[in-house]
């Protein structure tokens, strides 16, 4: 199937962002009205997702694997998201379903790109390796300064840990000029892709900041022959 063709089947929306930007709250809000609309949603996370990919995502984010390659962690990345894109997300498309992804390779050029200075032509050709042209539709891009962004991860790490949480503090704990290079990389993808990446300021309230998400989304719905469950509506 062409990329034509899979966008015309199913709508591919990614959330992107700093930790402690809001994402989980704002994607569980969207994925909520779009069932309440009678969409058929997928759901998921990168890395994560699939089984397998929630293995991978033990490795890359535990605060305790500190000996970690910059290389082994990109290509670790791109493993999750193969898996994520083979067993998912191009399947939900085919299906005509909304697939809606927490992170997707815009991190990876933000993170392992800007933040670990790995090669950008590498991450462009792993991508059409692992994701072939399967790529979001819309991206909705939370921004937040970055104190505000990694006090509140710090808060969310510690309060995982006070809890027995598995530790995902890996990249959280880098220190501030990797996360300001890393904010500096979004605002570069936004001005490089602004008729996919959605800018949204994510300083505001729970319900502003869904509204603005809302606007941005129905608009692209819109534009797309998108099928409709009349059973959950």
């Amino acid at each position: 199937m062409s990329t034509t063709d899979l966008r015309r089947a199913g709508l591919f929306l990614s959330f992107e962002g700093m930790d402690g930007s809001g994402k989980t709250t704002q994607m569980r809000l969207l994925i909520e009205r779009l069932r309440r609309e009678g969409y058929d949603v997928l759901e998921t996370a990168e890395p994560g997702g699939t089984p397998i990919g929630r293995q991978i995502r033990r490795i890359l984010l535990d605060g305790a694997n500190r000996e970690l390659s910059s290389r082994a962690e990109l290509l670790l990345y791109f493993a999750c998201r193969a898996q994520n894109v083979d067993e998912w997300i191009r399947p939900a498309l085919e299906a005509g379903r909304v697939v809606v992804s927490d992170r997707y390779t815009d991190s990876t050029l933000a993170y392992q790109g800007a933040g670990r200075g790995l090669p950008v032509d590498t991450i462009h050709a792993l991508h059409g390796f692992a994701c072939g042209p399967t790529s979001p539709d819309l991206t909705i891009y939370l921004d937040i300064d970055r104190a505000t962004g990694l006090a509140r991860a710090h808060a969310r790490n510690a309060e995982r840990a006070a809890t027995d949480q598995p530790n995902e503090s890996r990249i959280d704990d880098e220190a501030a000029e990797f996360h300001d290079r890393v904010h500096a990389a979004y605002a570069a993808l936004c001005e490089q892709a602004p008729d996919r990446i959605q800018r949204v300021n994510a300083a505001g309230s729970v319900a502003e900041v869904h509204a603005a998400i809302w606007s941005s989304v129905a608009a692209r719905l819109s534009t797309h022959k998108m099928r409709r469950d009349t059973r959950d509506v």
